[in-house]
């Protein structure tokens, strides 16, 4: 009797037989109102491998496969993940933020992404979540209400935009004045992109004394800060693991502690001196809060060069000639005047308010690259929906964004390719130029504002989902478009841009396999040729 075959066949049966029984337990239900559970190959670990593997496009691909769920069950161990596909769900997951909530998530996540210390992570969670006007108020809580303060429409978020208009009109007139203008050059458009942000942000928030004007190769440890982010967000053993982001974060709080220490936030803009009076209010010492400020700096910088890459790259694309012909048009006739020659003045106001199809280009930019999901924790036993799904506490509820902004039942047939005319299509112009950019006296959010797609039937608020929804709607978002949409402008009037050889420009596709915690980066390099155009300024103002 050949009793090694029968072994190994025995041991195989077992093993079959744990497998149908893990495979059996992960597909139940914890309640019997608990949304539909997608169970995966591998039991209870195989969609946390999938996340960690595929990133944001894991999320999103399981989102259109299940498209008849509004909201499904991913098992994990210990606990469950919900994922909410449909805009009407996810509007209703925004409104039940006593229950649903992502403030109690934010402690972990600060410490392992940017390596706050044991006792500042317990400054952050005295008080996280505040019932009532009359409870204590917490560091997130003081922080919060300033940020929506400065960044909410009004005065102070008009003179942090003009401001950083201004810084920005000065390295393109800089630019332009360079001698390596004197014929064509060619560029990586992200790459040059990014350098004007870069410099420019650091500038107007930090002064002239801020971390990378001191010390220029800062720029590159910020960006291999950002490339690995999911990396530092994971926590096992960073300084090994994920070291080049660890190194790059240890660098810039280097930069940002020498900064402080010396006194130079007292010359920074308004904001960032609350941000660290605030902090240390709190009991922050001015290590943590060097901290801090990378990751303000990253708010600051990431989305607003990455969006204005792909605005611009789709404006210069091959065969969008009529698109980039209307929106120069649109701004020469609304937002811009020639002053003598050679200088042009960009009025701000004019650009967010005045140029609809500008408007349009970036909204359908955002909607095609960003793959976000909001993510709250279940604080409580909570139900959706009228009693139809019940989320069980201790769980995670995730939006996923990347599946609705590509969801033909939403968008219509035309949904994955690029097309602004569906933003042109607006049940009130002026109230979304008013939400999205803060102008006037509205204080809403472009996650509200309906939409219809070209030829559709109009689209749920909840939809657009590039800035959140919610309590937790991005508190930047209006600053974020005055300086994107003013960035295009300059460059749009003043440069031309071609492929090399006299080529096509292409759009590549965006790298979705990565933690989508901000727009997506493309998956190819693009390089162009820039030149002046012969008509085109050769010295930009902004007011």
């Amino acid at each position: 009797m050949d009793w090694n075959g029968i072994g190994a066949a025995v041991v195989v049966g077992v093993l079959g037989v744990v497998y149908l029984v893990l495979y059996h337990l992960q597909s139940m239900k914890a309640n019997p109102d608990e949304p539909p559970v997608v169970a995966s190959g591998i039991p209870f670990v195989g969609h946390l491998l999938g996340m960690a593997l595929y990133g944001g496009r894991y999320v999103k691909e399981l989102g259109l496969r299940n498209r008849d769920n509004l909201i499904f069950t991913l098992p994990v161990p210990r606990s469950r993940i919900y994922i909410v596909t449909d805009p009407a769900l996810a509007a209703a997951v925004q409104r039940a933020s006593k229950t649903l909530s992502f403030t109690p998530l934010v402690p972990d996540i600060t410490k392992r992404i940017l390596g706050l210390d044991a006792p500042t992570v317990d400054i952050v969670r005295q008080h996280i979540d505040p019932d009532g006007p009359a409870a204590p108020r917490g560091f997130l809580a003081d922080m919060h209400d300033m940020v929506y303060t400065y960044l909410g429409p009004g005065d102070a978020l008009n003179e942090l935009s003009i401001a950083a208009a201004q810084e920005l009109a000065r390295g393109v007139n800089s630019y332009i004045s360079s001698s390596s203008l004197s014929g064509d050059k060619t560029e990586n458009l992200l790459l040059w992109i990014r350098h004007f942000v870069t410099i420019a942000t650091a500038s107007f928030l930090y002064g002239p004394h801020n971390p990378i004007a001191a010390h220029p190769e800062l720029e590159e440890a910020f960006w291999d800060f950002d490339h690995g982010l999911g990396a530092l967000l994971m926590g096992v053993f960073p300084s090994i693991t994920a070291r080049k982001p660890w190194r790059a974060r240890e660098k810039l709080a280097h930069g940002f502690q020498e900064y402080l220490e010396a006194g130079h936030h007292e010359q920074a803009s308004s904001i960032v001196q609350k941000r660290v009076a605030i902090a240390q209010a709190h009991g922050w010492t001015l290590a943590a809060v060097a901290r801090s400020e990378v990751s303000f700096l990253f708010a600051g910088i990431v989305n607003t060069a990455t969006t204005t890459f792909w605005i611009v790259l789709q404006l210069f694309a091959s065969g969008h000639e009529e698109l980039l012909t209307a929106v120069r048009k649109e701004l020469l006739d609304n937002a811009a005047k020639t002053l003598g020659d050679d200088e042009l003045r960009l009025d701000l106001d004019a650009v967010k308010n005045n140029c609809p199809t500008l408007l349009a280009v970036y909204r359908e930019c955002l909607r095609t690259g960003s793959d976000n999901y909001s993510t709250r924790l279940v604080k409580t036993d909570t139900s959706l929906s009228g009693g139809r799904f019940h989320l069980r506490a201790g769980s995670v509820v995730q939006i996923a964004g990347g599946a609705i902004h590509c969801d033909k039942a939403i968008w219509g047939p035309d949904a994955d390719e690029f097309n602004p005319a569906r933003f042109l299509k607006l049940d009130n112009t002026q109230k979304v130029n008013k939400e999205i950019t803060g102008s006037g006296s509205g204080s809403g959010s472009s996650a509200n504002t309906s939409t219809t797609p070209t030829g559709g039937a109009a689209v749920h608020p909840a939809a657009f989902r590039a800035f959140g929804g919610g309590k937790t709607l991005c508190p930047g978002r209006h600053f974020a478009a005055n300086e994107i949409l003013s960035f295009v402008a300059m460059i749009v009037l003043t440069f031309y841009i071609s492929a090399p050889s006299g080529g096509d420009i292409i759009v590549p596709g965006k790298e979705d396999g990565v933690m989508p915690v901000h727009i997506l980066e493309p998956k190819e390099d693009v390089h162009v040729v820039v030149r002046l155009r012969e008509e085109g300024a050769r010295r930009i103002t902004v007011v």
